[in-house]
């Protein structure tokens, strides 16, 4: 429940309380059955879309299964109108872009050339974003492995955004950091000062829920992050197949049949006040299989928060 709503609430059930004598028991029960779902926009990757066809026609393809947006790589080789046209014909949103070359070109790399490699991409996306009309660029904001230490890997990455933010206040475009396992960011709070050493309204968090699982809890993380949450990534993750298959093999499961406790994860993006886009990003596939996507996020989605 957001603050506001609370106040309001539970101003009027005291006020309830002394006119009619009414439990507070009753009263809360009456607040918990007056909830609602999450106010939450679904989207899914572009490459999740595995049809042949046009942009057009992979857009109207996912707008007709329930999908309200589709986010792209960026940059990209597809042709921008071509994009454009797609979107303003089926009413898809595009609600912001990945950047599609942190991995390759990380922004804690030891050679500057590399990382500004990965510096110019980022201006290209964010433009990119800008033009179809979405409001963040997903950044994985370093790797760290035996060649790049941790302390390099802080250092150095901020340092690279930095140079970011200037294109971000121009185009107006958020900058959102996703957790993924780049062996750097590996708590809530550690995340959060991240963002926060930034300070600035355009840097902020784009959460993946899936990708905590492996070696923490979702909840524990939106408890933290809080406001810092720009967006969500949505996909399942089984402890059970990473202890008998492999640590990879934990993403082979289906939505809400892994570990994931989607009544406390829902909760915890309702007490925080969370609303706006969540993309799935899980193995696509064709119009059956997207269709079994929408269903299950539908069906996470439509969870009422505290009714577990």
């Amino acid at each position: 429940m957001k603050r506001r709503d609370f106040i309001s609430q539970t101003g009027i059930a005291g006020l309830a309380l002394g006119l009619s004598g009414t439990s507070y028991g009753q009263i809360l029960t009456s607040a918990s059955h007056n909830k609602k779902p999450l106010n939450i926009k679904k989207s899914l990757k572009y490459g999740m879309i595995r049809t042949e066809g046009s942009v057009l026609e992979k857009f109207q393809l996912i707008k007709d299964l329930g999908y309200d947006g589709v986010e792209l790589d960026s940059p990209n080789d597809l042709d921008t109108r071509e994009v454009l046209e797609a979107r303003d014909k089926t009413g898809l949103e595009i609600p912001g872009v990945v950047n599609s070359m942190h991995w390759k070109f990380p922004l804690s790399h030891p050679d500057p050339e590399i990382r500004k490699t990965c510096v110019d991409s980022m201006t290209t996306a964010l433009e990119d974003c800008k033009i179809y009309g979405g409001t963040t660029v997903l950044l994985v904001p370093g790797v760290v492995n035996e060649e790049i230490s941790y302390k390099q890997a802080w250092t150095q990455s901020q340092i690279e955004i930095k140079k970011m933010i200037p294109i971000a206040e121009k185009t107006g475009i958020k900058i959102a950091f996703e957790n993924v396992w780049n062996n750097f960011i590996l708590s809530p709070v550690e995340a959060a000062q991240y963002v926060d050493n930034f300070n600035h309204e355009l840097i902020g968090w784009y959460f993946d829920i899936g990708n905590i699982v492996r070696y923490g809890w979702p909840e524990h993380w939106i408890e933290v992050l809080d406001h810092r949450i720009m967006k969500l990534d949505i996909k399942e993750y089984s402890r059970q197949k990473q202890r008998d298959e492999g640590v990879w093999k934990g993403f082979n499961v289906e939505l809400m049949e892994g570990d994931c406790n989607w009544p406390v994860v829902i909760e915890a993006l309702d007490k925080i006040g969370y609303e706006g886009w969540a993309s799935a990003e899980v193995p696509g596939g064709d119009q059956e299989r997207l269709k079994t996507i929408i269903d299950k996020m539908n069906a996470i989605f439509d969870i009422i928060p505290g009714q577990q």
